[in-house]
């Protein structure tokens, strides 16, 4: 598994690593969507890196979304993920919840995965524990539900990721673009994560 702060290269195990974005009936959009931009631009454009980049939800069905986009997983969850990406969204306070699916977060965690969350995806994070004392962020809005969730979490109210190691978090919805080209820089250097930002054309200029 992925050692935090390797480059996590082809050449450093023999075997291509898997990432994966967490999809579920309930989750925003571009939340899981513009990750799996970054990610997939990434591992398809410069598979040299030996990363693979997969769409994967708890059963192998489609699911829909917070806005009416039907989304279909390619693999049904597995424990044998690199890193995983964990999106917001309305359906994640089910997932808080849900005992499978925070037990399955720890299993990653413990075996030695990257976990990453955009928006309130950082709330299934603190529900399975893996916020207790750490710098976290998530939606502007949803500051309340993650402290209620993890009293010992460290808000961070300005960031728009928090890198704390094994453990990073973004905050809400297009927050996870900058986050997924972090993971890019991190994982394969800083010259590709600007190739992947040039190749999606990602230059933000706010109109207003």
């Amino acid at each position: 598994m992925l050692t935090p702060g390797s480059l996590g290269g082809v050449g450093d195990t023999g075997r291509v690593r898997r990432l994966g974005i967490l999809l579920f009936d309930g989750v925003e959009e571009l939340d899981a969507m513009g990750p799996w931009e970054v990610l997939s631009y990434w591992t398809s454009h410069h598979p040299a890196d030996g990363w693979e980049t997969r769409l994967v939800a708890r059963d192998k069905v489609p699911v829909t979304a917070a806005k009416g986009a039907v989304l279909v997983p390619h693999a049904a969850w597995a424990p044998d993920l690199d890193l995983v990406v964990i999106p917001g969204g309305a359906g994640t306070r089910a997932l808080m919840r849900d005992a499978g699916t925070l037990a399955w977060v720890r299993d990653l965690r413990e075996r030695g995965a990257l976990i990453t969350s955009v928006c309130t995806g950082a709330l299934v994070l603190a529900a399975a524990g893996l916020l207790a004392g750490r710098a976290a962020t998530t939606y502007h809005a949803s500051f309340g539900e993650l402290l209620a969730a993890e009293p010992t979490c460290l808000p961070d109210r300005e960031a728009r990721w928090v890198d704390t190691g094994d453990v990073v978090t973004a905050a809400g919805v297009s927050a996870g673009i900058d986050m997924a080209l972090h993971l890019v820089d991190r994982l394969a250097g800083r010259e590709r994560a600007r190739q992947v930002r040039r190749g999606i054309q990602y230059d933000p200029e706010p109109p207003v």
